[in-house]
């Protein structure tokens, strides 16, 4: 996209907020760099520069604009639908893997070495795995600085920066303030909340449509884990250094997001993972356009469009939820989940009704199959995914190769299809999964005349490529079930 040079500059001029995160403006004549949809005069074409990732606009010298903030746009998509080593490596970075294992770590997650990762982010992003972990920490700590009072050495550790100096040299570079000044411009207006609770607004390309993605993952909760309360959808998270409780409330133009961490260096990935679990980095415009093309889809896109796919905040609890869920109702998955939970999962204290976290592979590998209240088949199911997790058998995490995780999973005894693919749409992030033989889809695809066999509709669906994940959205919402509705507030 940055390199289409005309493309870009009539985004700029026209503010276009849809191509917030697809690449950034570097402004020659003032030094700084700014989101799409940055509402200052834009300039001209002959003093823009284009560059792909907020992290390669800094290291060209450019700092971020105090208007637009384009350290804080969305995402870029790019890394949601490819499944390459780039965009594979993107998705690792932004869940802090570089801040915890370096970029060795990194390169060992992908399989290759640290050369290669180096040369393929350099080539398409214009910086590396360094350069983009340090783009993300100073967002981080920006974040730190204007919501807690948190002393600034405390925000730089909690920010993963290694020393107080580099915390100090990269926000004077980036942001063309101190941390002092940065704080000081914010509180004038907004003073900062507890150190305990970190609130701030999640951005996303419009449009979005709330209804199946907050009442999905509410219909679908599982209590004690997730909840709906006071019109937010609220879950508890197992991360690095602890655990945290986000709370989600869909806005017209941004989610708000509360987190209560145990530990503020989870602060990255617990904002990634949010931001994962409600699909907020994707481009509605591109997948509505697609799926507009079909006839039939085209009265459901244009009722509701901007669906998303409610992912996973976690990828091996996902997987074990999809067994249980196998061939019984929404109903009864919650509650074989909730007795996995108030067995084997972790007591935590919340306000609210979240009492434990999920139980970890780790701990359901040790409990006897004989113990649980599953059909047999299941219970050896089960049991062959949590011993294949415990031990690193199976990556389903979000750097993961997604061909390489449905082949593995299709080892294991009680996998059929529709486990797979729904572990792959949901928790595995792949916006081209499909479920066929989905009971709900096959109504749908009846209901709307389209072909209702696996197989047929499987041919008719050529055309929704590559973007099926998100026309199961959409065919869902022809039935009147509650994960299609927001719930009541």
């Amino acid at each position: 996209m940055h390199e289409d040079v005309e493309r870009c500059v009539r985004a700029v001029r026209s503010r276009d907020a849809r191509f917030d995160g697809w690449f950034f403006t570097g402004v020659v004549t003032t030094g700084i760099y700014c989101r799409p949809s940055c509402p200052a005069v834009p300039p001209k074409p002959a003093n823009m520069r284009f560059y792909p990732s907020a992290a390669a606009a800094q290291q060209a010298g450019f700092r971020a604009c105090k208007r637009c903030r384009p350290d804080a746009s969305p995402g870029s998509p790019e890394w949601n639908h490819r499944a390459d080593a780039v965009a594979r490596a993107m998705r690792l970075i932004a869940d802090g893997v570089v801040d915890r294992d370096g970029v060795p770590g990194l390169a060992r997650r992908l399989g290759y070495s640290t050369r290669q990762i180096e040369r393929q982010l350099g080539a398409e992003l214009g910086a590396g795995p360094l350069a983009l972990a340090r783009a993300q920490r100073a967002q981080t700590a920006r974040l730190l600085i204007e919501t807690t009072p948190l002393p600034m050495g405390d925000v730089a550790f909690a920010a993963g920066f290694a020393s107080i100096r580099a915390f100090n040299d990269t926000v004077r570079e980036v942001f063309a303030l101190t941390p002092t000044e940065l704080r000081d411009r914010v509180a004038k207006g907004h003073p900062p909340a507890g150190s305990g609770t970190l609130s701030f607004r999640l951005p996303f390309r419009a449009p979005l449509c709330p209804d199946n993605l907050f009442g999905h993952l509410a219909a679908t909760a599982v209590p004690g884990v997730e909840e709906w309360r006071d019109g937010a959808f609220r879950r508890a998270f197992r991360l690095p250094h602890g655990h945290g409780v986000a709370a989600l409330r869909p806005h017209p133009d941004h989610v708000a997001c509360t987190l209560a961490l145990t530990d503020l260096r989870d602060l990255t990935i617990a904002i990634s993972r949010c931001r994962w679990l409600l699909d907020l980095d994707a481009d509605p415009v591109a997948v509505d356009e697609q799926l507009r093309a079909d006839p039939v889809l085209a009265p459901l896109v244009g009722k509701a469009p901007g669906r998303r796919v409610p992912r996973a905040a976690d990828a091996p609890e996902f997987a074990v939820r999809a067994v249980l869920g196998q061939q019984v109702s929404v109903a009864a998955a919650r509650t074989h989940a909730a007795r996995l939970v108030r067995a084997h999962g972790d007591p935590i204290d919340d306000s609210g009704g979240l009492t434990h976290l999920f139980p970890t592979p780790e701990a359901l590998a040790d409990v006897d199959p004989e113990t649980l209240a599953f059909p047999r088949a299941r219970r050896v199911t089960l049991a062959a995914l949590v011993d294949a997790l415990a031990n690193d058998e199976i990556d389903l995490g979000v750097g993961s190769d997604w061909d390489s995780a449905r082949a593995r999973l299709g080892e294991l005894p009680g996998f059929g299809p529709w486990t797979i693919e729904t572990i792959a749409m949901r928790a595995l992030g792949d916006p081209d999964a499909f479920i066929p033989g989905d009971l709900g889809v096959r109504t749908a695809a009846r209901t709307l005349g389209l072909p209702h066999t696996p197989a047929a509709l499987t041919r008719h669906a050529e055309a929704w490529r590559p973007w099926r994940a998100y026309a199961v959205q959409y065919l869902w919402a022809t039935g009147d079930h509650a994960i299609n509705y927001l719930p009541a507030s």
